[in-house]
């Protein structure tokens, strides 16, 4: 039976600069990645702020995917969260070039009682001090899933360790887990997070795919090949949405399962990759993701 999904974050406005193109003030954010993906598998609501300058069509872009805004709240005083930042050459590195709390200077989460019963929770991206608030409104979660970045690791390490501890899955890409687990071996990173107290840990490695570490097993997807890069942004966060709204679907967060969300989440991914924002996943929808998928799975032999 497929469990509404709760989704916390950012929704923000990117600027971005890449080798190739670039964009200004485009939906961005954490939160706005990672629910439009969850929505192709599962009802999805968001939790988060936004300011007096965010855009009626992007509201319809959210609400278009029939994503629940009832806990997405606005600050009439203070503009959005916003985020400017440059890919360098072949995407490899990137500089932020201008950050802006802005909304989320003051942000006191809320939810309304159908967010609070939520079985299924995905802390996105934000700082862990935000995504214990909004855990803590949470009746009886049946399946967290954590995800943050390096910023969070440096800056607020000890709060982050004592929130990984509440949940059942941590997601992160390779420099953070090995830079959280204290280490320069991938394998080793894993291993070691396990040890923090979650059941399963998904490390992220880019073009290469993700690794899975469990008490049940391990295992390997591959990335999607993907011909035409064009901004990477949100990739992670799609990632996470897409595996979050997989679980949440069909109600189950076994083994198997895990395995299968991922599979979601890496072809999710692949064409949010592909256009700036997630235009692109937008505009070619589920048929596209499973057609990435089947072709995933045709070449790992899943």
């Amino acid at each position: 039976m497929a469990e509404k999904l709760l989704v916390v974050g950012s929704v923000a406005y990117d600027c971005i600069e890449t080798p190739d193109d670039s964009a200004d003030f485009i939906l961005g954010g954490s939160a706005s990645y990672a629910a439009l993906a969850a929505s192709y598998f599962a009802p999805t609501a968001i939790s988060a702020i936004v300011g007096n300058d965010f855009k009626d069509s992007d509201v319809k872009r959210l609400t278009a995917r029939s994503i629940d805004l009832s806990n997405l709240q606005s600050d009439s005083s203070k503009p959005t969260f916003f985020w400017r930042g440059k890919y360098l050459e072949n995407f490899n590195s990137r500089e932020t070039l201008d950050v802006r709390l802005n909304a989320y200077e003051n942000f006191k989460p809320q939810l309304d009682e159908t967010a609070r019963n939520s079985k299924f929770v995905l802390l996105g991206n934000i700082s862990p001090a935000i995504q214990s608030a909004v855990l803590d409104l949470v009746r009886e979660p049946q399946f967290v899933i954590l995800d943050t970045m390096d910023l969070w690791i440096s800056t607020e390490r000890d709060d982050l360790l004592k929130l990984v501890r509440r949940c059942d899955l941590l997601i992160l890409n390779d420099s953070e887990a090995k830079m959280l687990a204290g280490t320069n071996n991938i394998i080793v990173a894993g291993r070691e997070l396990m040890k923090l107290g979650v059941k399963s840990v998904i490390i992220k490695t880019g073009e290469y795919g993700a690794m899975l570490f469990s008490g049940d097993g391990f295992f390997v997807i591959p990335a999607y090949p993907v011909a035409a890069l064009h901004d990477p942004t949100g990739a992670g966060d799609s990632f996470a949405g897409a595996l979050a709204g997989y679980l949440a679907g069909c109600g189950k967060t076994d083994f198997e399962s895990i395995k299968l969300g991922m599979l979601a989440g890496a072809a999710t991914a692949s064409m949010t990759v592909e256009s700036f924002s997630c235009y692109k996943l937008e505009e070619n929808g589920r048929d596209e993701i499973d057609r990435r998928c089947q072709y995933i799975k045709k070449i790992s032999q899943i």
